[in-house]
């Protein structure tokens, strides 16, 4: 018997994302500009790395509480929520990344047929991590002719009495780059009580505001808190990618049980890194160069690709990420990756890796240097001229 036939159902449906399958193309590849990463690529502030480095001189080299030290905990319910206490140390938990968070959340609540509703066009993962844990996916299609706005009344089509159990927000957007209004929130969180929906609100993004739009959580609205889970992470605002820590605030009785998961799975998050974390959060300015870099980086973005003729999009509010409408050169999104990474050496992600409403669009990541971004822009320029 060899492992294939070894594997229960789920591991064999899996599949690697569109994303990973170009990098693993581009990596063959020489004179390659990456505009397809959704990480920073700046480094990890060094006063985080020192302060690692003295939890490591501390002590901090044992097994760390489940759901993840205590000063973290208190740290997070301080200065990384929406609004300060909006949840109390005992309603946080510390996870391997928002992804982990994601993966305990999805593993607590769904039962066989369960279903949550996502945006779509969404991080890929979201649909995956569902339908792994038996549930099942409903994609809510956003408007693209206003900046991929959710709007509520399209929430209510996709609302299956009975069967859907959460409905999961990302805001600012991945792949759009957009940032919810207080309207969109304030119509969703109203629909969220009338139909008792509980909603995962996705807040990883959320230090990358640009354009003085407004910074704003749907547990922050009155009868949200209490239905409301918040995930967010240390990856990108403090460009601590690769730490692997994230953390999830809601109901007690929510986060207890993801505890206790996580004990069966990772036991809990390295501690060191717990420690660093803590830093990270008491000393909010740390976030400020990076924003500020991200901010440059997405004017001088804006500035190249309105060159290109043909190309339409959208200023995004927020994250590091354009959406541009490619479909004027009569490609499909996956083709036209393909073929300007082939041709250009310039990695973007296809718009259909991301839902059906992302067709005829390409995502494009500013997390490159300014003299990359531009040279990644003329490649693309010089590429659509082709077509």
């Amino acid at each position: 018997m060899n492992g294939e036939n070894r594997l229960n159902a789920k591991a064999k449906a899996l599949k690697q994302g569109a994303i990973r399958a170009m990098f693993d193309k581009a990596r063959t590849m020489d004179n390659v500009i990456s505009m397809g990463i959704g990480e920073p690529d700046l480094a990890t502030p060094a006063p985080i790395c020192d302060a690692c480095a003295e939890a490591l001189q501390k002590g901090f080299t044992h097994y760390p509480p489940n759901a993840g030290l205590p000063m973290l905990r208190e740290a997070v319910s301080k200065y990384g929520l929406p609004e300060p206490g909006l949840y109390a140390p005992n309603e946080i938990m510390i996870t391997n990344g928002a992804m982990n968070a994601l993966s305990l959340l999805m593993n607590i609540l769904l039962e066989p047929g369960d279903h949550v509703m996502i945006q779509d066009p969404q991080w890929l993962n979201y649909a995956s991590q569902i339908e792994y844990y038996g549930g099942i996916a409903d994609k809510v299609p956003t408007d693209p002719e206003a900046d991929f706005a959710l709007r509520a009344e399209t929430i209510r089509k996709y609302y299956i009495p009975g069967k859907t159990k959460a409905l999961m927000i990302n805001s600012p957007n991945n792949p759009t780059g957009h940032l919810m209004t207080r309207k969109e929130l304030e119509d969703i969180a109203a629909l969220a009580q009338e139909l008792d929906l509980l909603v995962i609100s996705d807040e990883v993004y959320n230090t990358l505001i640009f354009e003085d739009g407004e910074v704003l959580s749907i547990a922050t609205l009155p009868g949200m808190r209490e239905r409301t889970i918040v995930v967010n992470s240390f990856s990108k605002s403090y460009a601590m990618c690769g730490w692997r820590v994230g953390y999830a605030a809601g109901p007690e009785a929510i986060i207890d049980r993801m505890a206790k998961c996580q004990e069966n799975f990772i036991s809990g998050v390295n501690a060191a890194a717990q420690y660093a974390a803590a830093y990270a959060l008491e000393h909010k300015e740390l976030t400020v160069e990076l924003t500020e870099t991200f901010r440059r980086r997405r004017e001088v973005a804006i500035a190249e690709l309105k060159k290109i003729p043909g190309m339409k999009f959208t200023e995004p509010k927020g994250a590091f990420y354009l959406f541009p409408d490619v479909t004027a050169f009569g490609l499909d999104s996956k083709t036209f990756c393909d073929r300007l990474l082939d041709e250009q050496h310039v990695v973007c992600i296809p718009g259909s890796a991301f839902g059906s409403v992302g067709e005829g669009h390409i995502r494009i990541a500013y997390t490159a240097t300014e003299e990359d971004i531009i040279e990644a822009m003329r490649r693309i320029k010089e590429f659509c001229a082709k077509l």
